[in-house]
């Protein structure tokens, strides 16, 4: 189907052949491109009937093509060519893949760490502007950026209403506190598609065009595929790969994605937020992992694993058999964003829930502000290991008294199903061979392990944890900072904000009864090497019991 290629096997393959005829035969594929609100329930319904304008957006999207080649033209006329986004969830995570694959600049700025956020604001601000994307504009972590830059611009003599662009609903609260600012550019979404389906519109297309991205080609790709999901027929591989992401019998409820050269980098932390924010509620949902080829959890597939392999699209999938159940997928970077955004809606149908709400997501905010209006005192450490100190229910501690036995208390608390999150609330450049230590805690778990950098996974994977399948435990990293900023007319810094965003994640997760251990880096070099140290030598000693068992 045009520029996108999909093979199944074992039980994937059986997904499609049970699925797909029955989504035919209620013409789901007809009904869902004519936007039918009613095709996921009667408790779906009103959400669905005003989250559907992803489907028809190409039009809308296209208008906005030059009026976003015309402002790019004229900032780099100004010596304006460093375009930083200030946006968090579907509004910072399409956008990273579009000018990735593109090979174009854009600094993503989707954090609240103190070392990151200056680090995104010292680097060259005479050439730098800013993109601000919220929905509401009541984000706090894009409020406060904005903030900051704005303040930065005019010490350094810099007009900051020129430097400054908006996208956001119309109508939003950013939306009229913009335009009376004078701000540079602001540019309306359309407010009937949600931010994990925005890649194609506004969100997407502005940060990645003023970037240097081909927006325009992107858009052709997306539409030529489009022209092909309202067929109500069982090659239409939007249905097959909604058959095959909700239609597995058991389900297969960990979807681990691994990169076989797509030439799409940052894909899979885009479709993480899309399947876990759309799906993980109601006690169910999918659970996508961020992993690579040589992972352990592909290396000996459980039952509740389902391989997705990003292949490129040169190299199309064969049609031959291939031993053990795996998908695998091709296509160009359009294409994919619409198919996949196509078929978490049709696996929501099967999966039997509202693909376009997010009813957990609020919790962790609330408590995050409850802590920073409070700013109550830390809680103290259990003990202290070298540069870690140690937090956690005293239950799931126990007697631990080293970081190596706490890790060891937290994974005996691992469901025979479960997983592992792992949620780093630090500086995802600097301190970005955390990301290593993914791998060892899956061969020591012998279960599937998520890794996500704090807050950006708040806005994705965060509503699975509370909403979806109660079989998580979590292991959160926070680190002290030798630096901290003020945020401009607020009444806390971006060294607070954090460490409140960490602590009331914490928090929810408690009060919804899952395991959760709090590692602090007193010293964040040698705590990375403290940890890494560690979690190796659990990765040995697992990797011998499953061996031995």
């Amino acid at each position: 189907m045009g520029s996108f290629a999909l093979t199944a096997s074992g039980a994937a393959l059986a997904a499609v052949d049970a699925a797909v005829p029955a989504l035919v035969s209620d013409r789901f594929a007809s009904r869902l491109m004519a936007k039918d609100p009613t095709l996921w329930g009667a408790d779906a319904e009103s959400e669905a009937s005003i989250r559907l304008g992803w489907l028809d957006l190409f039009e809308g999207s296209r208008a906005l093509l030059p009026e976003i080649a015309g402002l790019r033209a004229d900032l780099q006329a100004e010596g304006v060519d460093r375009i930083v986004l200030c946006g968090m969830g579907g509004s910072s995570l399409a956008p990273e893949v579009i000018t990735k694959e593109a090979g174009v600049e854009l600094v993503v700025l989707d954090a609240t760490d103190p070392e990151q956020v200056r680090t995104a604001l010292e680097e060259d601000l005479q050439r730098t502007a800013i993109v601000v994307s919220s929905k509401s504009g009541s984000t706090v972590e894009t409020d406060s950026q904005r903030r900051l830059f704005e303040q930065a611009f005019s010490d350094a003599g810099i007009d900051a209403a020129s430097r400054i662009i908006i996208v956001t609903d119309p109508g939003s609260p950013l939306d009229e506190a913009s335009r009376k600012a004078g701000y540079r550019k602001v540019f309306n979404a359309n407010p009937e598609v949600g931010g994990r389906y925005s890649a194609l519109t506004a969100f997407g297309l502005v940060p990645s065009g003023l970037a240097g991205a081909d927006i325009e080609a992107l858009l052709n790709d997306a539409e030529d595929s489009a022209e092909f999901l309202g067929d109500d027929t069982t090659d239409n591989v939007g249905l097959q790969l909604g058959a095959v992401l909700g239609g597995t019998t058991p389900l297969r409820d960990k979807i681990v994605f691994a990169d076989a050269g797509s030439g799409l980098p940052g894909f899979a932390d885009w479709a993480e937020q899309l399947i876990a924010e759309s799906t993980g509620k109601l006690g169910t949902g999918l659970l996508p992992v961020v992993a690579t080829l040589d992972a352990p959890e592909l290396a000996d597939v459980a039952d509740d694993v389902l391989p997705v392999i990003l292949a490129p699209f040169d190299e199309a999938p064969s049609d031959e058999a291939t031993e053990g159940t795996r998908v695998t997928v091709s296509g160009t970077l359009g294409s994919q964003l619409f198919v996949w955004e196509y078929a978490v809606a049709v696996a929501g149908r099967l999966l039997g829930i509202n693909p376009f709400d997010q009813p957990d997501v609020e919790a962790a905010k609330k408590a995050a502000r409850g802590l920073l209006d409070a700013q109550p005192e830390p809680v103290p450490a259990a003990f202290v290991d070298g540069e870690l100190e140690v937090r956690g229910d005293a239950g799931l501690l126990g007697s631990s008294s080293t970081v190596a036995e706490a890790l060891e208390a937290l994974l005996a608390a691992l469901p025979a199903n479960g997983y592992l999150s792992v949620q780093a609330y630090l500086d995802r450049h600097h301190q970005a061979s955390l990301e290593e230590i993914r791998s060892p805690l899956a061969a020591a778990t012998g279960r599937p392990v998520t890794f996500g950098w704090g807050p950006r996974f708040l806005h994705s994977t965060g509503q699975y944890h509370k909403g979806g399948s109660p079989i998580g435990v979590y292991l959160q990293l926070t680190g002290a900072s030798s630096t901290d900023l003020a945020i401009p007319d607020r009444p806390f810094t971006f060294g607070q904000l954090i460490s409140a965003q960490a602590a009331g994640d914490a928090q929810v997760l408690a009060d919804h009864g899952r395991p959760v251990l709090r590692l602090h880096l007193t010293h964040r070099a040698a705590g990375v090497a403290q940890l890494h140290h560690v979690i190796s030598s659990l990765a040995v000693r697992g990797e011998d019991r499953h061996e031995n068992g």
